[in-house]
């Protein structure tokens, strides 16, 4: 659930194994939904409008490579990686 405060939600916990790069099936949600209320908005104002999602740590795919090609992975770049999304929405004023 979102911080009501700072609108992120909290770290869940969630690892990935860098031996089989299996990810924690305990943790994160299937579907994240809110409703985002602005009491200030007014339609006769333009307004711009933000999303960025984190998702939860998976292998970087030099990983998955290093794993199935049984060589060591490269120390110099991160085993892991948080993908992002992102979208945004402008409104026009009326």
């Amino acid at each position: 659930m979102p911080d009501s405060k700072i609108h992120r939600c909290p770290d869940d916990g969630a690892k990935v194994s860098l031996t089989d790069c299996s990810i924690s099936q305990d943790k994160g949600a299937a579907e994240l939904a809110t409703t985002w209320v602005v009491p200030e908005f007014s339609p006769s104002h333009a307004a711009f409008y933000y999303v960025h999602v984190l998702e939860n740590p998976v292998c970087r795919y030099s990983q998955s490579d290093a794993i199935r090609l049984g060589v060591e992975h490269p120390k110099d770049n991160p085993a892991t990686i948080h993908e992002r999304a992102w979208t945004s929405l402008r409104t026009e004023t009326t």
